[in-house]
């Protein structure tokens, strides 16, 4: 049988993007060379495509030279050198890339790819959008007032809280806010990012994260918790070396083990998600589960926690690859099958 053709798709617009290429560096080194003929193809910060044409057996000097840089609206270029490959695998963080944008231009060129939809993925970017539809779902999330352009920084909240732009990922932009001193600053900071700002309330308790896999039938990971060796889980806590601990499994009781893991694969349904997703949540002092987020397009290293969670469930770095792009065909096969 031939191998099939995976373009691993990385960097992008945001300010996400060296995250990006790590995890792609790393997703290219693990797919299996029996099995795939893989292609790099790196979207610069100025937006313009970058088909590398880097295969397994090509050295970094022998690629040298190889790359063709296009605009991505020059002659349906990246449609035309997506439409050459079985599945596309978007390792793209943040706004352009996370959020539906590429996905809707693989779905216009009619290519396979893994992870979520164009939907699901702009939703679960959107905080404010994401947290009103779970709301409306009965599952528990941090109450927030939303910001938009124009609006005063007024809340309802005791100190402290968290200012956020609303589409964007990797803490990025976000502050804790400590006084009413401090909130201004805060909210111009975020406005830097998006022009929809959250103030949202403080939630005291143990931050977790749990890994969800799938398209029609999810399971979810082991639970993960994470310590951050910082005031919270910022930037530099999630990326630097020694910024944080995972611990696995999370130290909660086994009854809030099973609540994570049941809210997980439930939020990941409810906002339609299809491949994988990483679902941050809190468990309180009380024993209530909070929601957080859902990120559709976790870090993807195999050190990132996305990866560790499924390790710590029998689900190893190759394993998890090879089942995202069986994912990706399975439901592209489905789709297809619907009349338009």
């Amino acid at each position: 049988m031939r191998r099939l053709r995976v373009a691993v798709l990385s960097g992008g617009r945001s300010s996400e993007h060296e995250i990006s290429i790590a995890s792609a560096r790393s997703v290219v080194a693990a797919l299996d060379p029996e099995r795939y003929e893989t292609t790099a193809i790196e979207i610069g910060r100025d937006g313009r495509w970058e088909i590398a044409g880097v295969r397994r057996s090509l050295s970094p000097a022998e690629d040298e030279g190889i790359a063709e840089t296009l605009p991505v609206v020059a002659d349906k270029a990246p449609a035309k050198a997506l439409a050459e490959v079985d599945v596309v695998f978007p390792i793209l963080h943040g706004p352009f890339g996370e959020d539906g944008t590429v996905q809707g231009l693989l779905e216009l060129a009619g290519v396979p790819y893994v992870g979520a939809g164009v939907a699901a993925s702009a939703l679960c970017m959107d905080k404010d959008l994401f947290k009103a539809m779970l709301r409306d779902r009965g599952v528990s999330v941090a109450q927030n007032v939303t910001l938009r352009d124009g609006d005063a920084p007024d809340h309802p909240f005791s100190y402290p809280v968290f200012v956020k732009p609303a589409r964007l990922g990797s803490s990025v932009g976000i502050s804790k806010v400590h006084s009413e001193d401090e909130l201004g600053p805060a909210v111009t900071l975020a406005r830097r990012h998006d022009d929809k700002v959250l103030i949202e309330e403080f939630l005291d308790g143990i931050e977790v994260e749990c890994g969800v896999l799938g398209n029609r039938d999810p399971i979810a990971s082991q639970v993960g918790e994470i310590v951050a060796n910082a005031e919270w889980y910022d930037y530099s806590a999630k990326y630097d070396e020694g910024g944080m601990d995972l611990v696995i499994p999370a130290r909660i009781p086994p009854e809030a083990t099973e609540r994570v893991r049941e809210l997980a694969v439930e939020s990941f349904v409810a906002t339609e998600c299809e491949g994988m997703a990483r679902i941050d949540l809190f468990v309180r002092p009380n024993g209530e589960v909070v929601v957080n987020e859902i990120n559709t397009i976790p870090g993807f290293t195999a050190t990132s926690v996305y990866a560790k969670l499924f390790e710590a469930t029998g689900i190893g770095y190759g394993e998890l690859l090879d089942r995202l792009i069986e994912l990706a065909l399975e439901r592209h096969e489905r789709r297809s099958q619907l009349e338009f």
